[in-house]
């Protein structure tokens, strides 16, 4: 995968690869301060000493924090042989942003954000990230509408 992927489209705008890998950062970083990522992320919005952060950023951020017990116990049902607190901090990160895309964002296909959680993984972890990641979020993946039906 080439830096252009997360680097900002044309007209300076970044894609939503760009700004789901914003939100991993900030949701990585909040975990090692021990701050909340809303917090740290309104902290962050406007500041003249941070890049801008958009939209989808902010929504990530806010919704894996809005749903993070319901997603932290999809996590550590799902990680077969593995407790949250075992896992590396960038993987769970990116798992959280994976699980929120996969049940509550619905202009994304479940297979993208598996996708581009995988992505993520490969970018900014070890190299069993990407198959972690993959295997925990197809489990997840593959009973995901009768999550929906009951969220």
């Amino acid at each position: 995968m080439s830096d252009s992927a997360s680097a900002p489209r044309r007209g300076g705008r970044p894609g939503r690869r760009a700004l789901r890998r914003r939100a991993v950062e900030i949701l990585y970083e909040a975990a090692q301060r021990s701050l909340d990522p809303v917090t740290l992320l309104a902290d962050r919005v406007g500041s003249t000493d941070a890049d801008p952060i958009g939209d989808y950023t902010i929504s990530l951020v806010e919704g894996v924090t809005a749903n993070r017990e319901r997603i932290d116990e999809l996590l550590a049902e799902h990680a077969h042989g593995w407790s949250l607190e075992r896992m590396p901090p960038v993987d769970l990160a990116v798992l959280r942003v994976g699980v929120y895309e996969l049940l509550w964002a619905a202009d994304v296909p479940d297979p993208v954000a598996i996708d581009e959680a995988v992505g993520l993984a490969r970018e900014l972890s070890t190299d069993d990230s990407p198959r972690f990641v993959n295997g925990v979020l197809g489990r997840i993946g593959t009973i995901a509408d009768r999550i929906r039906a009951v969220l």
